[in-house]
């Protein structure tokens, strides 16, 4: 029967509560597959057209109100006519939305004007038509966008009408130069637009709310949360990192008769003190009362482990391999980004798993080792679900509360000497088989591989330096040395695979 292992800091690590917020996938009914294929030869061709026609006409309106000016009225926010067009481009994108389906978007409560809260917050961020909030208020809205936006045809003319707070991604002072431009924008009490942000940074499908980047909050201006509902039965909307991409999306949508989208503007929030001092603090208030609303979780799920998603897929491995919540292993073991990086390429070399999991077979033959009790075991230090195989998020944490406070110097040094049993200063491939096949049982050959692998510069023997290397690339060896030092100092001079036979036998 599997023990149960009791793990350091095990309550902080659990798993999170939704695995993977950023999978969609679409769950068709006979009804769906007859509607789509009907609606794209009848109405769908005939919306997007008229889209286009909308689009076209939004132009020159934008391109009018936006041309001519100095770079000095650039950095002002629009005034007399040029602000008057407002109304005519909300109109002809409230025209646009109501083509695609949304004939009837339900708005709760009251958005707040730019001198009460010069920046809304909006959450969850699951697809393009959450661009649908720009156009509740009086005046549209400005987005945070990548400064390479602006030269995009058509829809650039546009987005410049937004006056948004661009973000140079070549620029390293950009993120500081957005935080200032908001605060300045913010200190005219509502002579500018507000700018909306979604802090999440990325798309989910809307089950819990992933950490909220601090950008927003670091300011320390009032806040409006923005709750976004999208109450629909066939969910053609979420666009995730693994699902349907967004042209199969914005077809499927033009093909319902209607899509149905629920906006609710809660309270502003006006940060207290302990909020100024600490952005990071401000934002998870602020999701907390989002997901009040939203009756939804949080998780520390981070757009950094959608880099890892699609790391993992180019490694061949699920794209939820690179799921591992890493905002909160970051802060709680201190792994950076590039470290988890390579801890999956690792990964991958240890598991031809196609469900992305090591088994222990696996575990036994990236070590070169049998499977025996011994292996198990610390394979079940690993395995905190006992599940039988071990995950990408498993691993990482095995290796930093298991294996990584076991390789220590004192470690290495001591199971050196214990494998240098003629104190030569070196170990030779004799004399590790004779222990390691009396220790684990392993045969000849897997001792050869093992040493040949240790063995850097081919001179027959391993040195210390290659012994500490062999260390450092494969920690996991740690709880092996350490287990080994505990049978031998348990069983005396007896080998312990001998010391295991002979309690067989008498059994």
């Amino acid at each position: 029967m599997k023990r149960n292992i009791i793990y350091p800091r095990q309550d902080s690590l659990v798993s999170p509560v939704v695995e993977n917020p950023f999978v969609h996938r679409l769950n068709w009914t006979v009804y769906d597959y007859i509607k789509v294929a009907l609606m794209s030869i009848t109405i769908a061709p005939i919306r997007l057209i008229l889209v286009g026609i909308c689009l076209l006409s939004a132009w020159p309106l934008a391109a009018i109100a936006v041309g001519f000016r100095s770079e000095a009225d650039r950095n002002k926010p629009l005034e007399g006519w040029r602000k008057a067009i407002n109304r005519p481009l909300i109109f002809i994108g409230w025209v646009i939305f109501s083509l695609v389906g949304f004939q009837n978007v339900k708005v709760k409560g009251r958005p707040a004007y730019p001198s009460e809260a010069p920046i809304a917050c909006v959450a969850p961020h699951s697809s393009f038509f959450d661009a649908i909030v720009y156009f509740t208020g009086k005046q549209l809205a400005s987005p945070v966008s990548k400064k390479e936006n602006d030269g995009v045809i058509l829809v650039g003319t546009l987005m410049q009408f937004t006056q948004p707070v661009y973000v140079k991604r070549e620029d390293p002072d950009s993120r500081i130069n957005t935080i200032k431009e908001i605060s300045r924008r913010a200190q005219t009490k509502g002579e500018w637009p507000q700018v909306i942000i979604f802090p999440e940074g990325t798309c989910t499908n809307r089950s819990c709310l992933i950490t909220f980047k601090p950008g927003a909050f670091y300011p320390g201006q009032p806040v409006q949360p923005v709750c976004i509902r999208y109450p629909n039965r066939f969910d053609t909307i979420t666009w995730t990192w693994e699902g349907p991409g967004a042209f199969t999306l914005l077809w499927l949508t033009l093909c319902q008769f209607h899509n149905y989208m629920e906006i609710e503007y809660l309270p502003v929030y006006y940060p207290t003190p302990e909020d100024k001092q600490d952005a990071k603090v401000f934002a998870n208030h602020v999701r907390e009362k989002m997901a009040e609303c939203l009756q939804c979780p949080i998780t520390d799920h981070t757009y950094d482990d959608c880099r890892l998603m699609v790391r993992a897929a180019k490694l061949n491995l699920p794209m939820a391999t690179g799921l591992v919540e890493f905002h909160k292993l970051h802060k709680k073991l201190g792994i950076s980004f590039a470290q988890m990086h390579d801890h999956l390429e690792k990964f991958r070399k240890i598991t031809d798993n196609k469900a992305g999991s090591i088994t222990i077979k696996e575990f036994a033959s990236y070590l070169r080792l049998p499977v025996s009790s011994t292996l198990q075991e610390i394979f079940d230090t690993y395995d905190r679900n006992n599940s039988g195989t071990i995950d990408f998020r498993e691993y990482i944490i095995g290796l930093s509360l298991v294996s990584g406070p076991a390789n220590t110097e004192d470690t290495i040094k001591l199971a050196f000497q214990l494998f240098d049993s003629e104190n030569n200063g070196y170990i030779t491939e004799d004399g590790l088989t004779t222990i390691l096949h009396n220790a684990f049982g392993m045969d000849k050959h897997d001792v050869h591989e093992l040493f040949e692998d240790a063995d850097k510069d081919k001179d027959g023997k391993i040195s210390y330096d290659e012994f500490e290397q062999q260390a450092a690339d494969k920690p996991d060896y740690a709880k092996i040395f350490v287990a080994y030092q505990n049978m031998v100092n348990k069983n005396g001079h007896q080998e312990p695979a001998q010391e295991e036979n002979q309690k067989a036998k008498t059994e």
